[in-house]
Formats: structure tokens, C-alpha cells, sequence
């Protein structure tokens, strides 16, 4: 199976929980390699775009209200099936359906506040990828532990 990339976004208050390293450290024990990362404030205009989808649902606006409310990580991630690797250990949308021991079931209060965003498709990778990183800042993966032993 191919190497995919993926793209992941912690969600406003996972920082100020000081969650972020437990939450990076579950990722890359299940093998995903980070090949960028930024710690950012959403422009409300971008954030429109990012859940252009919702867009006409009655949770559109709370939704990217709360988005913009503080600061985020945004990464891309890479490993073989990334996509629905990482969406299976998020877990469900919906923290009451999340099974403990994925990071939603573990640390996610309510659907809209629920920790974490990851692509649910090739093309939805693809197109936040796009959205939040340039080209320039991403950087090909290389395993360090390669020069140590």
C-alpha cells in the first residue's frame, strides 16, 4: 500500500488543556509522521471555506464561530492509509459514540468541541492540505533514528 498524507487539525482548547503532546505522541505510536505543523488563529473567511460543507446546515455559524475562538495546530500527517487510520483513532464524531481509548472518547466534551478534525476522504485532504499549508512547507519525511543507530 502507498505512503497518503492526511490533514489534522486540533481544535481550539486542546492547547490550553496541555493535551498537545499526548494527543501528537498517540499519533506517531500508531506510525504517522508529521511532514508539516503550525500553531495558527483561523481567519474567519478561511474557516467558511474549510467547512464549506456545512455551510447550510443550523450549525454552520457555532461551528466556525468556535473555530476562530483560539488558536489551533494544523498538520499533515503521512503514513500507509492514513486517512481512515487516523479518523479511527479520533473516533466518532459524536463524543457519546466514541469508544474509549480513541482521542475523542477520551478527551472530546460535545460534537462541535470534539478535540480534533481529520480529512474523511482523499479529496478533503487534498483540499484543506491545500487550504492551510503551502507546498514550500512541506517537508518529505526522514526517520532520524536511521543516523543513531
Amino acid at each position: 500500500m502507498a505512503v497518503e498524507r492526511t490533514f489534522a487539525m486540533f481544535k481550539p482548547g486542546v492547547l490550553q488543556r496541555r493535551i498537545v503532546g499526548e494527543l501528537i505522541s498517540r499519533m506517531e505510536k500508531k506510525g504517522f509522521n508529521i511532514v508539516a505543523i503550525k500553531l495558527m488563529r483561523i481567519p474567519m473567511e478561511m474557516a467558511k471555506i474549510h467547512y464549506e460543507e456545512h455551510r447550510e446546515k443550523s450549525f454552520f455559524e457555532s461551528l466556525t464561530n468556535y473555530i476562530v475562538s483560539g488558536p489551533v495546530i494544523a498538520m499533515v500527517l503521512q503514513r500507509e492509509n492514513a486517512i481512515a487510520t487516523l479518523r479511527k483513532i479520533c473516533g466518532a464524531t459524536n463524543p457519546e459514540n466514541a469508544e474509549m481509548g480513541t482521542i475523542r472518547g477520551d478527551y472530546a466534551v460535545s460534537t462541535e468541541r470534539n478535540i480534533i478534525h481529520a480529512s474523511d476522504s482523499p479529496e478533503s485532504a487534498k483540499r484543506e492540505i491545500g487550504l492551510f499549508f503551502k507546498e514550500e512547507e512541506i517537508f518529505p519525511f526522514e526517520d532520524g533514528n536511521e543516523h543513531w543507530l
